[in-house]
């Protein structure tokens, strides 16, 4: 159409208790608009909506809750106005099971846990991971012999060994993202990035869907990332008040979406994105065998032509709400915040002496196994919450060099360091302190809502908005960085904390009391 009527791209960011959107102009790029709805439900790790209590380790979601910020973001943003396109992203591994028809069981059984979504940080699967891991390493070559507890293959075997009765009247058992797909088509479309960093599925060989009985059948083949899906339906124009046809891409993980609107679009480049947790994403031409401890890789899953392995910390950002939440509160949490992380700033690199392990939620890299727990290490009676609060920021710093590390000693070839999403845009402490451990310049792109701008690309890549991604990081994506170099004096201190750091990180007697800690009998 040339009617002269503006046209626009959306981008939906399906985050861990809350769902955000964005308005581009589709000839420009600018930023029109931005809309954010909390879940109503927010993350269930106690209870059930109608009260029934959660065993620990358990952390799920309901799906009713997607589809009510879906409809309240895409109204507030599309109503009357000609939208060309939605892209879409979604924390993963984040899976539910559902009929044939998609209706969540929750909404059938409200009172049964293993009805409702599993978010990616529930952990109750973990001992069904080792398991599989155990009798089939070689089945998961591309993912270091094992696979996680919070990927698809193992709630699923959590699920059909604990709920067989539910599990029987599953028909699909979907993540998150190509639920939510399906539900603005009208169809159920597989990612292929779900696909294959969650479910290990290969074109060679589909999914490994004997390890789970009855689990091929509650799968489907996926499309490839920057593909359509479909049309938004009938429906949800009726709904939103949006003037189609609207085209809906296949949806992304969360943390690989980011990719293009960084311009992360070509080999040797490691991607950071810092949120509740942290996902780092190195993408290379050419394949390497993967390097012992990273998680995993794959070819045509996060960008069209480019190898992608990935690594990441399950706790994060939500490691410092944590300890800003119990320690600091005094009633603003951003003000507790910001007084911490000023005290922080203001001492020296290990000048409390004191070290922290990065293990809040488990360890992905490089021991796999969420039954791991934090540590601190050096504390005195004349230790302040500054000093532990700053020893908590390094041991992120340090965790996240590990896996960059791990990276270069795969013999893979890195020339560009980013970092991206929540955190770097809003700490600059943190990036200075990241730049300085890995002794690296890190850059932090200039742009606001990466997630949401990077699903908008994957959306207009599948309408032909753009050609390709180039076009669209071109076009939607950062066009300015900010350097952080790293500084001589704080480089020596950590690389000698950081020592400490892979020392104690690699103690399995620590490990062994960790778990004992983990399966005492209360």
């Amino acid at each position: 159409m040339n009617d002269g009527q503006p046209s626009y791209i959306v981008g939906l960011d399906f985050g861990s208790e809350s769902a955000r959107g964005t308005l581009l102009d589709a000839a420009t790029g600018a930023e029109v608009a931005i809309h954010i709805d909390a879940y109503a439900h927010g993350i269930m790790d106690a209870c059930l909506p109608n009260g029934t209590p959660l065993p620990p380790a358990w952390s799920l979601q309901d799906a009713a809750d997607y589809v009510a910020s879906a409809r309240t973001i895409l109204t507030a943003l599309g109503k009357g106005r000609r939208i060309l396109s939605i892209g879409l992203d979604f924390t993963a591994s984040s899976p539910l099971p559902v009929t044939a028809e998609g209706t969540p069981l929750s909404v059938l059984h409200p009172g049964a846990p293993h009805a409702y979504v599993k978010l990616y940080k529930h952990q109750a699967a973990q001992v069904h991971a080792e398991a599989l891991s155990a009798a089939h390493a070689e089945r998961f070559a591309h993912f270091g012999g094992r696979i996680s507890g919070e990927w698809l293959i193992a709630k699923a075997a959590q699920m059909r060994a604990e709920a067989p009765a539910l599990w029987g009247e599953t028909a699909r058992f979907i993540e998150g993202g190509d639920w939510m797909v399906w539900q603005l088509t009208g169809h159920e479309a597989r990612s292929y990035g779900f696909a294959t960093y969650k479910a290990q599925y290969s074109p060679e060989t589909g999914y490994p869907d004997d390890l789970v009985e009855g689990l091929g059948e509650r799968l489907a083949p996926p499309l490839p990332v920057g593909q359509a899906a479909g049309l938004l339906s009938p429906a949800w124009l009726a709904e939103t008040g949006i003037l189609g046809p609207c085209t809906v891409a296949v949806a992304v993980i969360d943390s690989h979406v980011v990719l293009p609107a960084v311009g992360a679009v070509g080999g040797g480049t490691f991607v950071g994105a810092l949120g509740t947790s942290a996902a780092y994403l190195m993408l290379s031409e050419n394949f390497q065998p993967l390097p012992q401890g990273i998680e995993g890789v794959a070819r045509d899953s996060s960008l069209p032509g480019l190898w992608c392995y990935e690594a990441g910390q399950p706790s994060f950002g939500d490691c410092l709400g944590w300890f800003v939440r119990q320690f600091a509160d005094d009633g603003d949490l951003a003000s507790g915040f910001a007084r911490l992380n000023a005290e922080a700033e203001a001492l020296r690199p290990g000048e409390g002496r004191l070290l922290a392990l990065d293990w809040w939620n488990g360890n992905r890299v490089p021991h796999g196994d969420a039954a791991l727990s934090g540590l601190l290490l050096g504390l005195t009676r004349k230790t302040t919450p500054a000093e532990i609060y700053r020893a908590l920021m390094e041991s992120l710093c340090f965790g996240a060099r590990h896996v960059f590390d791990l990276m270069l000693s795969g013999g893979l070839r890195i020339e560009r360091v980013l970092m991206t999403s929540g955190l770097a845009e809003r700490n600059p402490f943190l990036v200075q302190m990241i730049a300085d451990v890995f002794a690296r310049p890190v850059e932090v792109p200039a742009i606001r809502n990466t997630t949401c701008v990077g699903a908008a690309i994957h959306g207009a890549v599948a309408a032909g908005i753009v050609a390709d991604f180039r076009e669209g990081a071109a076009r939607f994506g950062a066009r300015e960085f900010t350097c952080y170099m790293p500084r001589p004096e704080a480089v020596a201190v950590y690389e000698r904390l950081y020592a400490i750091f892979r020392l104690v990180s690699a103690d399995a007697t620590l490990r062994e009391a960790m778990h004992a800690l983990g399966a005492l009998d209360m």
